[in-house]
């Protein structure tokens, strides 16, 4: 059993475990054990389950990171008995029974809620289920404004598509409630409203860190800063 706690990325939707590359180069520079699986982005109880699943099967304590929607399922997942602390990156940080949709709904919509495509996808037995992803041309300003214009044509690309119902499901829990919290909120933030960010976070009680004129895509504009603020809550946890 590992008493450093192992590092668990999740990304958040319209992204992949990718995202997180220079975050993974600066953890395991500083070796911090560290893992970043696939995000389903199927809904918040199944994907939830799947990040907790992986947690519970990791030997030692677990700090949980969430990006974007992965706060969402942080969140949940978080209950999980050896998840020791979670960090929420440009995220959401839901009261329990409370739906992204809900949250987002208390403050002035982000540019992101009107530049969503929507796509169709395979239900087994079922009708075509909706999935959005974020208009190609719109993608640079509103995910990813502080990242050189050749990263975010393949950001674009790559992005992976988040199926619309995952913004009317309500959290079943808030392990914010009895693990400590460290949060990022990212200033200039065109797809979630700083707004939301601070107030889930202060809500949290989080330890809070802010980055004026950091975009949603932080984690890949400014790895260093947000690999520190999960060092911090590694040390903290361990």
């Amino acid at each position: 059993m590992s008493t450093t706690p192992t590092v668990v990325l999740v990304h958040g939707a319209f992204a992949d475990a990718a995202s997180w590359s220079g975050v993974i180069e600066e953890l395991q520079s500083h070796g911090v054990p560290v893992i970043a699986p696939p995000n389903p982005l199927r809904g918040l109880a199944s994907d939830a389950a799947y990040v907790a699943s992986v947690a519970s099967q990791i030997d030692g304590p677990v700090v949980l990171v969430g990006h974007s929607y992965g706060g969402a399922l942080i969140t949940v997942a978080g209950t999980t008995e050896n998840v020791v602390g979670l960090v929420y990156v440009a995220a959401y940080a839901l009261e329990e029974g409370e739906s992204l949709g809900e949250l987002q709904g208390r403050f002035p919509l982000s540019p992101l809620v009107s530049n969503l495509k929507q796509w169709t996808y395979p239900v087994p037995g079922g009708e075509p289920a909706v999935e959005v992803t974020i208009a190609e041309d719109a993608f640079p300003s509103v995910f990813a404004a502080d990242v050189p214009a050749e990263v975010t044509k393949i950001l674009a690309a790559a992005q992976r598509p988040l199926a619309a119902a995952a913004f009317e499901e309500a959290a079943s829990a808030a392990a914010w409630k009895t693990k400590p919290s460290w949060a990022l909120v990212a200033g200039a933030d065109n797809a979630i409203n700083p707004e939301v960010e601070r107030f889930g976070a202060k809500r949290a009680g989080a330890t809070i860190v802010e980055i004026e004129g950091a975009s949603h895509a932080v984690a890949v504009s400014q790895p260093k800063a947000v690999a520190e603020l999960i060092r911090d809550a590694v040390r903290a946890t361990g």
